[in-house]
């Protein structure tokens, strides 16, 4: 076990509020369920690591399985960039962010932070241009606030604030954000045992993998 806190940045998936872009190719319903098979692999993952400390940032009133022992830390206003700041400020020590979009996410994909976690911080970019994964050894809010979010240059500016601010940074490998259809394809089949690939295949209308060429 290494002294580093885990954190998963998640909302409550629900119908109409996660996953809108899976819509109309999957209903709001179907969507949400996709969201939570996501999530719940994001968990699991999450549980996987040596961390001494697992905390869930939600946006949301009933918790996701596989949280129990958790701590929560419920999300502040503002852009995410605000929410994400405000939960790296209230950490006291070194401190890995992870979203709940990249459901193909290993203990593998993050090992390099725990292989090293004395480096100030390790970045996880994302194939649309922002970022999946953000340790940072001595948690400060201020590296993220006005950071421009859900662009596709979010990552890269917040990888030369990391490094404007003279911190050694190490790259974790780059993993696709499911958005679309098409990424939710990509990703499903990336990791076929997944919850999230067999919520989506139970999920998405048996026309789309042929109007779509297939999961990629």
């Amino acid at each position: 076990m290494t002294d580093v806190t885990v954190v998963v940045v998640a909302k409550e998936c629900l119908p109409g509020k996660v996953k809108t872009r899976l819509t109309p190719a999957l209903t709001p319903e179907g969507a949400a369920r996709v969201a939570s098979a996501a999530l719940a692999d994001t968990i699991a993952t999450v549980r996987a690591l040596p961390a001494s400390r697992r905390v869930l940032l939600y946006d949301g009133v009933v918790l996701p399985e596989g949280t129990d022992d958790f701590d929560v830390l419920h999300q502040v206003g503002g852009g995410l960039d605000e929410r994400l700041g405000a939960m790296f400020d209230a950490m006291t020590g070194p401190t890995l962010l992870v979203g709940m979009d990249t459901p193909q996410a290993t203990p593998e994909h993050l090992a390099r932070v725990f292989d090293d976690p004395d480096r100030d911080a390790w970045f996880g970019p994302a194939d649309d241009g922002g970022f999946w994964s953000l340790y940072l050894r001595e948690p400060d809010g201020a590296l993220l606030r006005g950071v421009p979010m859900s662009q596709d240059d979010t990552g890269a500016v917040q990888l030369a604030r990391l490094t404007d601010a003279g911190l050694s940074v190490g790259t974790l490998p780059g993993l696709l954000d499911v958005d679309t259809v098409a990424d939710a394809e990509r990703v499903a089949a990336l990791a076929p045992d997944s919850r999230f690939a067999a919520a989506f295949r139970a999920e998405a209308p048996t026309t789309l993998t042929t109007t779509t060429g297939g999961a990629r």
